[in-house]
């Protein structure tokens, strides 16, 4: 069986390079928005797979890898 790997806010912070703060993690939880997260007492973990999930729905497709039938790129 593996074992799932879970973040602390200041890891998924350094995960996205400082893009995503600790304290917009804090008001995204507040709101109900961002990726979903566990909460253990006053613990809060973000599984390394829905962190993933939610990369892939916050994904955005050039519309010129679609034009050529490439894979999606990132654009900037």
């Amino acid at each position: 069986m593996s074992e799932t790997t879970f973040l602390t806010p200041e890891e998924v912070a350094e995960r996205y390079r400082g893009s995503v703060s600790v304290g917009t993690l804090r008001n995204w939880r507040a709101m109900k928005i961002g990726p979903s997260f566990v909460k253990i007492g006053k613990a809060v973990l973000y599984r390394v797979d829905e962190l993933e999930a939610w990369d892939g729905r916050n994904r955005v497709q050039c519309r010129a890898a679609n034009r050529i039938g490439q894979d999606a790129v990132d654009c900037a």
